[in-house]
C-alpha cells in the first residue's frame, strides 16, 4: 500500500469553473447542470506562449495553477506528472488534414504542441521550474495511472509532486476512435508528508481488476459527468474529500488492475 497525502485541488468541467463549485456540488450543496466550459485564464504563462498553446495546454495549466495556489506551495519546486489520453487533439487533427493537403505542410509550432509533453514543458516554462516532469498516457484509465506514478515518485523522491490531468474531445474523424464528450481538467497536490492544511491521506493499493467493482456517483447526473471524461473518472474519489467523509473507492486501472483508494480526511 502506498500513501500520500493531498494538499489542493484544481478543477474544471462543463458547468464547474473550479473546485469551490465542484466541492459544493459534491457535498450536495448544489445540483448539476451542464455548461459552457469556463476556467480561469491560465496567466502564468507568457503571452507569447499562450498565443502558441492550443486548448488543452491552457486548461491544464490553469488546473495546475488552482491546485497550487490552494496548496500554498512553490510551483517552481513541484515534480510533476501530466497525464492524458489524446494530448492535443485538435493540433492533431490540424497536423493530420495539412499532411493530406497536396503540399504537406507542418508549422513548427504545431509540430512542437504534437508531442505528449507539451503541456508539461509549457507549465515549466511558465512556473521556471527545473523539477523533474513526467508525461503519461492510459486512455480512460490515464488519471488513476498518473495518480499512482505521483505517489510513488512521491515516496521514492520524498518531494511533493504535482499531478495534472486533462482532455478535450477531438474533432472528427478522429473522435470516432475515441469518444470524448466532454472537456475537463483536474489538477492535485500531493505529498509524502502531510501539510498542516492538507485535505486527506490517499492509501492506495492495487487489486485484481477482473472482480473489481468501480465506484459510482450517487446522483445520475454526476455520474453522466464522471463517464463523460477520462479526467472526471476521479469524481468518485473527491466526493469523500468534499464531504468531508472518509471511504474506499475504487477506480480503474488497466486490463489487470484497478485501483483501491482509501480516503482519510483532515480533522
Amino acid at each position: 500500500m502506498i500513501q500520500v497525502h493531498l494538499a489542493g485541488i484544481g478543477f474544471a468541467a462543463p458547468g464547474v469553473r473550479d473546485w469551490d463549485a465542484l466541492r459544493a456540488l459534491l457535498a450536495g450543496g448544489a445540483r448539476y447542470a451542464p455548461g459552457p466550459l469556463a476556467h480561469a485564464v491560465p496567466d502564468a504563462l507568457p503571452a507569447a506562449e499562450r498565443r502558441r498553446a492550443g486548448a488543452a495546454v491552457r486548461l491544464a495549466i490553469a488546473v495546475a495553477q488552482e491546485a497550487v495556489a490552494h496548496a500554498g506551495v512553490d510551483a517552481g519546486t513541484l515534480a510533476s506528472v501530466f497525464a492524458s489520453s489524446d494530448g492535443d487533439g485538435e493540433n492533431l487533427h490540424q497536423m493530420c488534414t495539412s499532411l493530406a493537403a497536396a503540399t504537406p505542410e507542418v508549422s513548427p509550432t504545431r509540430f512542437h504542441n504534437s508531442v505528449q509533453n507539451a503541456a508539461s514543458g509549457y507549465w515549466t516554462i511558465a512556473v521556471q521550474c527545473r523539477a523533474p516532469s513526467s508525461a503519461i498516457i492510459g486512455q480512460d484509465d490515464m488519471f488513476a495511472a498518473g495518480l499512482l506514478e505521483a505517489a510513488i515518485q512521491a515516496n521514492i523522491e520524498r518531494r511533493d509532486m504535482l499531478l495534472v490531468g486533462y482532455d478535450l474531445p477531438m474533432p472528427a474523424p478522429l473522435r470516432a476512435l475515441h469518444p470524448v464528450a466532454c472537456a475537463a481538467g483536474l489538477a492535485f497536490v500531493l505529498g509524502p508528508q502531510p501539510r498542516a492544511q492538507h485535505l486527506a491521506r490517499l492509501s492506495l493499493e492495487l487489486i485484481p481488476g477482473a472482480t473489481a467493482e468501480v465506484t459510482g456517483m450517487r446522483s445520475p447526473e454526476l455520474d453522466a459527468l464522471r463517464l463523460a471524461n477520462p479526467v472526471t473518472r476521479a469524481l468518485a474519489l473527491l466526493a469523500p474529500v468534499a464531504r468531508a467523509a472518509d471511504a474506499t473507492v475504487v477506480l480503474a486501472l488497466d486490463e489487470e488492475n484497478a485501483l483501491r483508494v482509501r480516503i482519510d480526511v483532515a480533522r
